[in-house]
């Protein structure tokens, strides 16, 4: 018969109730496995939770500040985010090569699992061919968004070298408010001219946040044609 201090591992617990009887604690205790001198993997998990405000802050959190932790370490932090980049890509509904774009929705399903907690702007050009399939998308930027950061040969160079018909711009707004600022429609308006030049249509601008989404398309800021 298994005794009570048994049960309390989160293993035994796991393999008695099943996973989802697990708290957040107690499964990032079995990703850990181990702890260091003074705690244990369960005291660990419940330190890391506290610190950064919960299973989402550790989600978003760097790999500087999870390996911090004393008990954590380079190897145990690498774990821990392969594990939420898994979550992130079972939970979003992903573009692969070949896939139409029929609208924003599409484009927000796949990005916002990655982009939602992400603490810094980061800029993406998704590729596309005539018949507004997807070819690949390339992380263009990071940092805060200006015109000076995003520029048309930074966007294009990767739609040229590929040979792209068209783009769909994206990116995500840390503060979880997906209203476009002016600087988003300014540089929208930019790379879209830019675009004409080249001959490559910039079908939408999709602003992605921990709330929602914005279409710089659907908001009048672009020509409404495309998919």
């Amino acid at each position: 018969m298994t005794s009570s201090a048994t049960t309390e591992r989160p293993r035994e617990r796991m393999l008695l109730l099943g996973a989802e009887a697990l708290s957040d604690a107690e499964l990032l205790a079995l990703l850990l496995r181990t702890g260091s001198g003074r705690r244990n993997a369960s005291q660990v998990a419940a330190l890391l939770l506290e610190r950064h405000g919960g299973l989402v802050g550790v989600a978003g959190a760097a790999e500087s500040e999870l390996s911090a932790l004393p008990g954590i370490g380079p190897a145990k932090s690498a774990s821990l985010r392969a594990c939420f980049e898994l979550s992130r890509r079972i939970a979003s509904r992903r573009l692969e090569p070949g896939q139409p774009i029929r609208g924003p929705e599409d484009v927000h399903r796949h990005f916002h699992p990655a982009l939602r907690h992400v603490a810094q702007e980061r800029f993406i050009v998704v590729l596309l061919d005539g018949r507004h399939r997807v070819i690949r998308h390339e992380l263009v930027s990071q940092g805060t968004l200006t015109a000076s950061l995003v520029h048309p040969r930074e966007v294009f160079r990767p739609a040229l070298r590929e040979a792209a018909a068209a783009v769909v711009l994206v990116h995500n707004h840390p503060s979880g408010d997906p209203t476009p600022s002016a600087e988003d429609r300014e540089i929208t308006i930019r790379l879209a001219r830019a675009g004409e030049l080249l001959g490559i249509r910039v079908l939408d601008h999709v602003v992605v946040a921990e709330s929602g989404f914005a279409s710089l398309r659907e908001l009048g800021v672009l020509e409404r044609e495309g998919p």
